[in-house]
């Protein structure tokens, strides 16, 4: 299909106990193209449970289908190199022992194959912020390297990452960014640190932040910006990576009734607010609901 670009592993490398990067490249990302921008992602389909990589066809409405009986599999991923040269394109993937995108990435051979549709970056710092904040868990660690190599001459930048185990720190840029790492927290090993990690660390009128990790954690992550701190919404980014017990937690959305779901929709469909009124309402919404 046209809107995705079907790549070929050439070569894995393991970063870290916790991180293997796997290398893509082949025909399908001949039409590639980056945006440049350091956190970009790609929503990532990988192969069923069969082992074979089932493109979805799309109908006029934009809705993906995937054969009848196919059990799809789809995550984003940051895109943490594009060679523009080879056409190459390197994914790091956090791989702990579970779940489908990691167990895959662990064994992943050359020749083996997923596909991915064109990319979208979501960082966007103001005019004049030159303090940056990154706070997120491992499986932000690849966005926050591309990022952290990507800093204009002149900012000022520090960043607090946790890490399920010593072993799983990485080096990150150049040493200009000042990390602190902090270990067997978050990662789905420990209460997640992230919001600590923010209160902790002074913001200035001149400063962005940019928050990546787990989704329920990330909610008072963002209270804390948006409420607290009393941020405008052009001075931070907060992005949900993954979502600790993914499964139970689809398994109760969608267990919902159908007049909730309908709500739940109706809320981003509202013109009553900008984006973040209404994910305020939203997130407290799936809080009443027990999501």
């Amino acid at each position: 299909m046209s809107d995705l670009h079907v790549a070929e592993v050439t070569r894995t490398t393991r970063l870290t106990p916790g991180m293997v990067r796997v290398t893509f490249g082949g025909e399908g990302l001949r039409a590639f193209r980056t945006t440049g921008i350091g956190d970009e992602f790609v929503r990532v389909h990988f192969p069923a449970s069969d082992g074979v990589l089932h493109l979805p066809s799309v109908d006029d409405d934009g809705v993906w289908h995937y054969p009848e009986g196919v059990e799809d599999h789809v995550e984003p991923y940051t895109i943490r190199r594009h060679d523009d040269v080879s056409g190459e394109v390197d994914i790091d993937l956090v791989v702990h022992g579970h779940g489908r995108a990691g167990t895959w990435a662990s064994a992943a051979n050359p020749g083996d194959r997923v596909a991915f549709g064109d990319p979208r970056g979501l960082y966007q710092p103001p005019s004049g912020a030159i303090e940056q904040i990154f706070v997120t868990d491992a499986t932000g660690l690849p966005a926050l390297a591309r990022l952290s190599e990507q800093l204009a001459p002149g900012i000022r930048a520090v960043a607090a990452v946790e890490v399920a185990e010593e072993s799983h720190r990485m080096p990150i840029g150049d040493g200009s960014l000042q990390v602190r790492w902090i270990v067997g927290r978050g990662n789905g090993v420990g209460p997640s640190a992230i919001t600590e990690a923010l209160r902790a660390l002074p913001i200035t009128d001149d400063t962005y932040v940019w928050v990546a990790g787990e989704a329920g954690e990330l909610r008072a992550a963002r209270r804390h910006l948006r409420h607290e701190r009393g941020l405008a919404a052009d001075r931070y980014a907060v992005i949900g990576y993954w979502r600790d017990r993914q499964e139970e937690w689809l398994e109760r959305y969608d267990g919902l009734d159908s007049d909730t779901l309908i709500g739940l929709q109706a809320i981003w469909e509202s013109t009553d607010g900008d984006h973040e009124v209404l994910r305020d309402r939203y997130d407290a919404r799936l809080a009443q609901l027990g999501l």
